[in-house]
């Protein structure tokens, strides 16, 4: 098992109104996604409420600069970078 958490930040999406953008963590066995700006654990597949409270720490403690990563995402440029190997 690794001990590598990888974390993903979404473009901005509108939903129910307001902005919002997705963060997801995940290592080989477990997933979790938040939502910033309230930057809470929305789904989660494998970690301890401990590991989720300390996510969700981790989205407060980071919400300026998760929000500016979310900001900065171009769609299209990800998409394209992520089909260039096929």
């Amino acid at each position: 098992m690794s001990d590598e958490l990888k974390m993903t930040v979404s473009p901005v999406v509108m939903k129910n109104g307001k902005q919002l953008a997705y963060v997801s963590f995940s290592d080989d066995l477990r997933t979790a996604e938040g939502e910033i700006p309230e930057c809470i654990i929305t789904k989660n597949k494998g970690f301890s409420a401990e590991e989720v409270e300390k996510l969700e720490d981790y989205m407060r403690a980071n919400r300026m600069e998760l929000k500016k990563m979310a900001a900065s995402v171009n769609v299209m440029s990800a998409f394209m970078s992520e089909h260039k190997e096929d």
